[in-house]
């Protein structure tokens, strides 16, 4: 009888406090809106995810201005072999993006785009 009536209070309870979470995070989103903050917090979202500057892809790689296309190319592939072995998806994907800004660059110079 005892586990019985536990039971029903804490479905009762888990109930109440879900209708409150969800009238809590409706008038949360009602503020936000007024307010500009849901606004704001979207173009924040856009800025961190821009693609990487030059000189980040520069650091990332372990480069500078001077270094040659192939230098680069065997820094890349040194970086990303040892972040493969490693087991570090997420380092290998840094230096991809990197090699890719850095081309996408340096085919931008060669068009006469700077």
């Amino acid at each position: 009888m005892a586990g019985k009536i536990i039971a029903n209070l804490i479905v009762l309870g888990s109930g109440v406090l879900l209708r409150a979470f969800s009238q809590a995070y409706r008038q949360a989103i009602a503020n936000a809106s007024k307010t500009g903050v849901a606004q704001e917090a979207v173009q924040n979202l856009t800025k961190l995810g821009k693609a990487m500057t030059e000189q980040e892809a520069r650091m990332i790689l372990g480069i500078n201005e001077s270094t040659s296309v192939e230098e680069m190319l065997q820094r890349y592939e040194n970086l990303f072999e040892r972040n493969a072995k490693s087991g570090s998806f997420y380092l290998q994907s840094k230096v991809q993006r990197a090699k890719e800004c850095i081309e996408a660059s340096e085919h931008a110079k060669s068009n006469g785009k700077t």
